[in-house]
């Protein structure tokens, strides 16, 4: 049956929609702008450079895509805060035991061992590790990135071998999450299934029941789409959650503005001090 002949089930909401279109914005313009810098020796890289505006344009560009990223980071962080702590819902994505019997039967069912799949919740064990990658490989890109970019404020509390250590984890990191993206994340996505749950915000039956079948039943048996619990004195949770998180919010944005601006060695292009290279005369051998 076709997708657009099938129910839909509810599957992220609007705010989860934005995040993704952030954290694909932000990551599209990292890779494009930071995987030419880690290949620079060859042509494709050199053209993509020019194609640019040039090597400072690429580094500011890059740059300004870190700056998103780390937002749209944040924002995800006030956003599960404010589900958690104002609606009362439990933090699906956590890895569980189950996921480990998940694994154990998909192989055995893969291997022909185990006649039917087994029926997973609203998130995966591919889904939930792939969530905690993100997580994790971030938070490398985050902490490497910022060392690259204020190398002698490193410096004054590391030794110098942090820099060329962090520019080593920053490049691998990089090429580890877009080969990971193009292999694993789109086939998953757009090969495998036509999935566009994430910018439609549904999902139809049939990958429902194949991929989700514990939350199919839930749904179907007239489950809320995003369950919470109905806590004690909602509205005080509500306010102090607001009043904390634009407090939070305030210090982030100048926290930022000054890690990322009180240095400028790491932005700025110096020109060529040395124009001639200076060689030693040599006496003619006799």
């Amino acid at each position: 049956m076709s997708q657009d002949k099938q129910k839909m089930y509810p599957r992220f909401r609007l705010w989860a929609r934005i995040e993704h279109w952030i954290l694909l914005i932000s990551f599209t313009a990292l890779a494009i702008t930071g995987l030419p810098q880690r290949y620079f020796e060859f042509p494709f890289a050199v053209n993509m450079i020019e194609a640019m505006g040039g090597i400072t344009t690429v580094r500011l560009l890059h740059r300004y895509a870190a700056v998103i990223l780390i937002l749209g980071s944040f924002y995800h962080v006030f956003l599960g805060a404010y589900r958690w702590f104002v609606k009362g819902e439990r933090i699906r994505i956590m890895l569980r035991p189950k996921d480990a019997v998940d694994i154990y039967e998909t192989v055995k069912h893969n291997l022909g061992l185990q006649e039917d799949p087994p029926k997973m919740t609203k998130f995966n064990f591919g889904e939930k590790v792939e969530y905690w990658a993100v997580i994790w490989g971030t938070a490398v890109m985050v902490i490497t990135g910022f060392m690259l970019w204020n190398p002698i404020a490193i410096t004054t509390i590391f030794p110098g071998q942090f820099i060329p250590a962090a520019k080593t984890a920053h490049s691998a990191e990089a090429f580890l999450a877009v080969a990971s993206i193009l292999i694993w994340h789109l086939y998953n996505v757009l090969i495998k299934y036509r999935n566009w749950s994430i910018f439609t915000g549904n999902l139809p039956h049939d990958q429902m029941e194949e991929e989700h079948a514990i939350e199919l039943e839930r749904l179907e048996a007239g489950g809320d789409p995003y369950p919470g619990l109905n806590l004690p004195a909602q509205g005080l949770r509500k306010r102090v959650y607001f009043f904390v998180a634009i407090g939070a919010a305030i210090a982030i944005l100048i926290g930022m503005y000054w890690l990322f601006t009180f240095e400028e060695t790491a932005i700025t292009t110096l020109p060529a001090v040395t124009r001639e290279v200076f060689v030693p005369l040599v006496t003619p051998t006799p």
